[in-house]
């Protein structure tokens, strides 16, 4: 049978991947072998000490190659067995493990913009050549030719995450022609960034044979359209019990006191996302509001009649590490003590 080694290269972005044989169907990451590759060419070793090496953390069945095969999400150390400084899950795993945390089982839902660009014009798909569509409005969640573009590419994504056994929860059509969005959860824990990163890498996979091209970049058309973001909602087992509401709001407040490392966190190139406009909080000021698109963190009407349930930062951009935020996330609100 076959499985699919992932990684992720030195620019924090580029998803790689190799194929190995292996004798029989495995099911468990800690029976499959340990693996390498040559970090001279992803920019995460030097030439004359190149080799990086695969530790599979999570399977996925893998939905090109059916049957027993597999997809590995892989994390990546040097010889001596430290994890390279690109190597994000491992300090993710690490607040994950702690034992205050993993006692609130922190439930994550991630809802990943992304753009569909047309390969040799690196314009995006459905955008007359050069010139601009109408004006954003009919295009969200929208239908028809003149309004949605790629949505076959969209649909086969989602079956093919929901074959791969990730936690995919919904699609929907996005404010700027030719953006769209997927969201992954809930997730517990570490298996949001595994998840999220595995369905960044079908959708690539899906887009390569389309001859599409996905763009995750915050803002890909500068001025009067939406950027992409990767809203992040969270709640742990307290916010989810009675009383939860203060919870979220205690939450909400230590979130507040870190803005500025948080921001630092959650992606390159934010700050042309994060402008006060097109459904954004200024990047330098951090709100809060219930049912309120404009803030950096949003309380859903729901969670504030019930006194408990999730919330939302929205400040994420598309490009972000999962693994990252999630985790700091956690650590903020769990573990943190100002």
């Amino acid at each position: 049978m076959q499985s699919k080694y992932l990684l992720i290269g030195g620019s924090g972005m580029d998803l790689r991947s190799k194929a190995r044989t292996l004798s029989g169907p495995v099911t468990d990451p800690s029976k499959l072998p340990k693996w390498n590759y040559d970090g001279s060419s992803t920019g995460q070793a030097p030439g004359e000490d190149s080799e990086v090496i695969l530790y599979p953390q999570a399977i996925f069945k893998d939905p090109f190659r059916k049957g027993n095969n597999i997809l590995v999400m892989c994390d990546c150390y040097t010889p001596a067995g430290e994890p390279i400084p690109t190597n994000k899950r491992h300090s993710a795993a690490k607040i994950f493990s702690n034992p205050e945390v993993a006692a609130e089982e922190p439930w994550y839902g991630i809802e990943q913009e992304y753009t569909l660009l047309q390969k040799d014009t690196n314009w995006p798909l459905g955008w007359p050549v050069g010139g601009f569509p109408g004006p954003q409005g009919p295009y969200y969640c929208g239908i028809g030719a003149d309004k949605s573009f790629g949505r076959d590419i969209v649909d086969s994504h989602y079956k093919a995450c929901l074959y791969a056994g990730i936690n995919i929860s919904g699609i929907n059509g996005e404010v700027m022609p030719g953006q769209w969005e997927f969201q992954v959860g809930p997730s517990v824990g570490i298996s949001a960034g595994d998840q999220v990163w595995v369905a960044r890498y079908i959708l690539e996979r899906i887009t390569e044979i389309a001859g599409v091209v996905v763009t995750f970049d915050p803002k890909p058309i500068p001025g009067d359209w939406n950027g992409a973001g990767a809203h992040t909602n969270y709640s742990t087992k307290s916010m989810r019990n009675e009383g939860g509401y203060e919870v979220i709001k205690a939450a909400i407040e230590k979130l507040k006191l870190r803005h500025k490392e948080h921001i630092a966190a959650y992606g390159e190139g934010n700050e042309r996302r994060l402008t006060g406009r097109h459904e954004t909080a200024d990047i330098n000021t951090f709100s809060w509001g219930v049912a309120n698109r404009g803030a950096s963190v949003r309380v859903g009407r729901e969670t504030e009649q019930n006194g408990k349930g999730y919330f939302e930062d929205r400040r994420p951009a598309s490009n972000m590490d999962p693994y990252v935020v999630t985790s700091m996330i956690a650590e903020t609100t769990i573990i943190w003590k100002p």
